[in-house]
């Protein structure tokens, strides 16, 4: 009996230490080598263990790997963590655990070869369905997203997308199980011979293809962006009593980079204090900025707060980016609308048929989702825009880019996270929106991570 606990016990700490790698693989601690490991102590605690606890293993080391990853999302305003924080571990923690549970089937109905085999295509799959499961979607730590900081890595997934990298870590780590399996059994002939080729064989090729791609000479023309981060607070964004030191900080900043002469000045998402379509002196000091430094702005401007508080009045508006001409006899200016809104902070979803109330989420505020992938005009190149979490959504990204555009550019404000992970995981996601169009992309923060990811074409 007690050596039957101690098994359990094992399995349990197997399994917890395989979430603790995975979370050191991502922003903040950013040790992309150990995903390549991370996942070897959990596949060494289901292997041979029954379906239920096998499910129940890898479960758990769903729950603390999500657990650790969303850390930020208690800086979220209205967010209670015992009710929405274990929801969100229900939601979230069977993917590791139908990934556990298949995986133990397969090897109990065919053997562990072909459960190794199998892994990295359930692993890729539960990622897909992740990702694109309607208002639940959430393509946020992907596996290969611990990769961002390894480019030679990453290039592959501009032939076959971001989940190939997903795909070539579940397996080197189901190869390296495989070895600890022969080591343990103790077998002089490799029984998984066929997995550790093959294993061996996409990853040469990854290597090559990524180090020829990167090694590549840049081409193209050359355009000047200046990025303005005003870093400002939450708590003042959208307090009246500070709407002029927020327009005279971007106006100073804006200034300031204008003496480099770039062809572009860009704001963050909601720059503005209150929308540029709503108030005409705001838009009128908007348009002077521009004039003044003499280049185009593109800026982001909502009509209202964000995760404004329960009882206010909430019409239907946008959340949108404007790219302002400088000319003064120019009578339009260009404007993209968010398209994917934040689910919960932006809109409720089926909030008709869902009591969402009975969990406590308030009506927050409604927006009106945007129809048009609006690839702006501007003299020297054309461009699409995302809004905050949008860039994380590839196949959003790539509808601009079949509609002409050259670059991207996500802008955002993440001033609610505070000196989170949470600006730089997003951060990290937009790598492969470049490397999946060899494009580059953009990022402009009100607070957190402004950069650039580029991409060798």
């Amino acid at each position: 009996m007690a050596l039957r606990y101690i098994k359990y016990l094992r399995g349990i700490i197997l399994s917890l230490f395989s979430s603790i790698l995975l979370v050191l693989s991502f922003p903040n601690f950013d040790l992309g080598f150990l995903a390549w490991v991370g996942l070897v102590p959990v596949l060494i605690a289901v292997n041979g263990k029954s379906l239920k606890y096998s499910l129940l293993l890898s479960f758990a080391c769903g729950i603390f790997f999500f657990a650790g990853i969303f850390y930020w999302i208690l800086q979220i305003p209205g967010y209670r963590p015992l009710i929405h924080h274990t929801l969100l571990g229900l939601y979230l923690g069977p993917f590791f655990g139908f990934w556990g549970l298949a995986f133990s089937f397969i090897s109990k109905r065919w053997g562990i070869t072909p459960a190794l085999f199998a892994a990295p295509f359930i692993w890729v799959s539960l990622e897909y369905i992740r990702s694109n499961l309607d208002f639940l979607s959430l393509p946020w730590a992907l596996l290969a997203h611990s990769q961002y900081q390894y480019p030679v890595v990453i290039q592959i997934a501009s032939v076959a997308g971001t989940y190939s990298i997903s795909f070539l870590i579940v397996m080197v780590n189901s190869a390296l199980a495989a070895l600890v399996y022969q080591y343990h059994k103790r077998l002089k002939i490799p029984p998984h011979l066929p997995l550790l080729v093959t294993t061996v064989s996409l990853l040469l090729f990854t290597l090559l293809y990524g180090y020829f791609t990167f090694t590549n000479t840049i081409t193209g023309n050359k355009v000047k962006v200046s990025l303005v981060q005003g870093n400002i607070e939450q708590s003042k964004k959208w307090d009246p009593r500070f709407a002029r030191e927020i327009m005279q900080t971007y106006a100073q900043l804006t200034e300031e980079v204008s003496k480099n002469q770039p062809s572009l000045i860009i704001w963050p998402e909601t720059a503005t204090p209150g929308s540029v379509t709503q108030i005409p002196m705001l838009y009128a000091e908007v348009k002077n900025i521009a004039q003044n430094a003499r280049t185009y702005l593109l800026l982001g401007s909502a009509q209202h707060q964000k995760f404004a508080q329960k009882g206010a009045k909430r019409p239907k508006y946008f959340n949108s980016a404007y790219l302002i001409n400088p000319d003064p006899t120019a009578a339009k200016n260009q404007r993209y609308d968010k398209i994917r809104l934040f689910p919960f902070g932006e809109y409720l979803p089926f909030k008709e048929i869902i009591p969402w109330s009975l969990i406590k989420v308030s009506s927050l505020d409604s927006y009106t989702p945007g129809k048009e992938f609006t690839v702006f005009e501007h003299p020297d190149f054309r461009f699409g825009v995302t809004i905050c979490w949008e860039s994380v959504f590839p196949d959003l990204v790539r509808q601009f880019v079949k509609g002409g555009a050259q670059c991207m550019i996500n802008i955002t404000n993440e001033a609610r996270f505070g000196e989170t992970a949470a600006p730089h995981q997003a951060a990290s996601i937009t790598v492969f929106r470049a490397v999946e169009n060899r494009i580059y992309v953009v990022r402009c923060a009100n607070t957190g991570v402004s950069c650039l990811s580029l991409i060798h074409i």
